[in-house]
């Protein structure tokens, strides 16, 4: 009979459409302090500031610059970007791709991993616990990983109750937008506190300069995650190398 060969060979593609992607947290985990290059056009906060950039030029650059993965915004209402970039860029580069989005359902997730993400973004403030959990256990079974996004120590408590192995800390209070790069020491200090020093840490938002960098790291980050700055810098991919070399990466 032809239906068990065809059924022993749709379990083969499953089997390889589920294999492991790139990792974002070994790309984290080596020396010094990872550059994840971000790609996006606007934010509320600022506007449209990168209206005509082209997706795969940046991309190209943030390569050059040596950056440990790359994060893709694929929000249209607020940030002006759309899921089909990810797409588009995934054959381009073997980097883990972040995708960065405000995902609540499970149905994302899973449209995640069809349009390429090696990792999705989870924000611990849009998602309660159990939500939180299926899914974090939803992108692992699909062969991604998840970056979960917090802001202060409660939301980092409950973070620690859960699988994540990559943290991001976003220092813009999302309630008024405001930037307090010190937001990433208190929650490193933290961290150290509630026993979650085997967590890889990323520092999010107003990051835009060497010095920046190079307190971020001191202070503990294992990654910092830079958009806006790198979009609208005239040479991104020497701003990356400055970013990476004032953090301590060989």
């Amino acid at each position: 009979m032809i239906l068990p060969q065809i059924l022993e060979a749709k379990a083969r593609e499953v089997a390889e459409a589920c294999a492991p992607r790139a990792s974002l947290e070994e790309a984290l985990r080596k020396p010094g302090l990872g550059v994840i290059g971000e790609i996006k056009r606007a934010s509320p906060s600022r506007g449209a500031f990168a209206p005509h950039a082209d997706p795969a030029a940046q991309l190209h650059l943030y390569e050059e610059g040596g950056a440990a993965a790359v994060s893709v915004v694929t929000d249209r209402t607020f940030f002006h970007g759309d899921p089909e970039t990810l797409q588009a860029l995934r054959p381009r580069t073997s980097l883990p791709l972040l995708r960065k989005d405000f995902l609540i359902h499970p149905l994302q997730v899973y449209e995640s991993r069809l349009l390429g993400a090696d990792a999705v973004l989870l924000l611990a403030c849009a998602l309660e616990q159990r939500a939180l959990r299926e899914l974090l256990d939803l992108a692992r079974s699909l062969g991604m990983e998840a970056l979960v996004e917090v802001h202060d120590e409660e939301e980092l408590r409950r973070v620690l109750d859960t699988s994540a192995r990559v943290l991001g800390v976003n220092n813009r209070d999302l309630r008024d937008f405001s930037v307090d790069l010190t937001t990433t020491r208190r929650l490193v200090e933290a961290l150290d506190r509630l026993g979650g020093k085997d967590r890889v840490l990323v520092s999010e938002s107003g990051v835009r300069s060497p010095e920046d960098a190079e307190k971020l790291a001191r202070w503990g980050a294992d990654g910092i995650l830079v958009g806006e700055a790198l979009m609208t810098d005239p040479d991104p991919t020497e701003l990356l190398r400055r970013l990476r070399a004032a953090g301590g990466t060989p």
